[in-house]
């Protein structure tokens, strides 16, 4: 299977790296496409054996699938410099955020468009990608799509197209918040009097552990909340003072103004 990828930013080239580290494809069935010249001497020597170009010297693109990794705010212009358009066989794989199918099919006159919406921890190859497709699309290219998202973590088939915005208000924003809560533990260690190298290691060490013992627990996160904060101690003092400040339904009212604003970007 030949892949080009449109956009050879930090996402684009993660997936990249990730289809050759799990060998779905040869380097030289792999194609990066950038907008910027200067970038491609640096990508040639990071992807030895693939074709690197910029997107004035594309004409024809000859891959089974054409990902679309480029901002939102670059995708009228990728659509006006590729000139020769794709043929009924080729599947296009979207991860811009807030691009909506239609408007994907409309600008390269081309049906088989599936739309995928990844987080960054993919670049690890920890995410989680919410995708959804275009009637059209047969399941065994939607199981081959599945493989190569999978090579950067987990995906989830959705039904719906409109449910990609709560995808990317939970998880395509969710690390932000994560790190957000991350950040307010730390500097209240510091304010405590443990120095910030000291704090930031008591804390991401409890949120890794954490985060393994809820994986590999049978117990609801209520009875694990319940397990930390026996009556009258310390936890429970601190859940209470969460709660008065409603800390749960701000964090709440947040990714749900996350979403509508996924669905204005959207439209």
């Amino acid at each position: 299977m030949k892949i080009a990828v449109l956009g050879a930013g930090s996402m684009g080239l993660s997936f990249s790296k990730s289809f050759l580290k799990y060998e779905l494809i040869l380097p030289e069935n792999l194609q990066l496409i950038t907008r910027k010249k200067e970038k491609v001497h640096k990508i040639s020597k990071l992807f030895p054996g693939s074709k690197v170009s910029v997107f004035e010297e594309v004409n024809k693109i000859e891959a089974d699938l054409i990902i679309i990794a480029v901002k939102p705010q670059d995708f009228q212009f990728v659509a006006e410099n590729i000139k020769s358009g794709f043929n009924e066989n080729q599947m296009i794989l979207s991860i811009m955020a807030g691009i909506k199918i239609e408007k994907i099919q409309q600008l390269f006159n081309h049906k088989k468009v599936v739309r995928a919406m990844p987080n960054s921890p993919t670049l690890l190859g920890m995410g989680i990608t919410g995708y959804t497709a275009t009637e059209g699309i047969s399941f065994p290219d939607l199981m081959q799509i599945e493989r190569f998202l999978n090579a950067t973590g987990r995906s989830v088939y959705l039904e719906d197209e409109n449910l990609l915005d709560a995808v990317t208000a939970l998880s395509g924003s969710g690390p932000a918040y994560f790190y957000y809560i991350v950040d307010a533990m730390i500097k209240a260690g510091i304010e405590m009097g443990i120095g910030e190298n000291l704090s930031r290691l008591f804390v991401q060490q409890t949120m890794l552990g954490a985060y393994h013992l809820m994986n590999n627990s049978e117990k609801s996160l209520e009875q694990l909340i319940k397990d930390v904060a026996s009556k009258g101690g310390t936890t429970e003092i601190a859940l209470k003072m969460f709660e008065e400040n409603r800390l749960k339904e701000t964090l709440n009212k947040g990714i749900l103004a996350a979403e509508s604003r996924s669905r204005e970007l959207s439209e």
